[in-house]
């Protein structure tokens, strides 16, 4: 089970009024998704979202095919 204490993203009222956001920045997470949904490679994230540490994009993303895998086969 994934949880937000063991992930790199988190949710806050007072941080954008609850969105998922990565850790310590303001950047929804759900921008990394749209970026690559529109064609955008994910250097090209990286480099718009500077605030957004490589390592935590990439878990992100591991965490969202995970999340996927078991909701297909689980």
């Amino acid at each position: 089970m994934h949880t937000l204490a063991h992930s790199p993203i988190s949710s806050d009222l007072e941080i954008m009024g609850g969105t998922l956001v990565f850790k310590n920045t303001r950047v929804p997470a759900q921008t990394l998704l749209d970026y690559i949904n529109d064609g955008c490679s994910f250097e090209e994230f990286l480099d718009n979202f500077p605030s957004v540490k490589k390592h935590d994009a990439m878990t992100f993303l591991n965490l969202v095919r995970d999340m996927n895998d078991e909701n297909h086969f689980g």
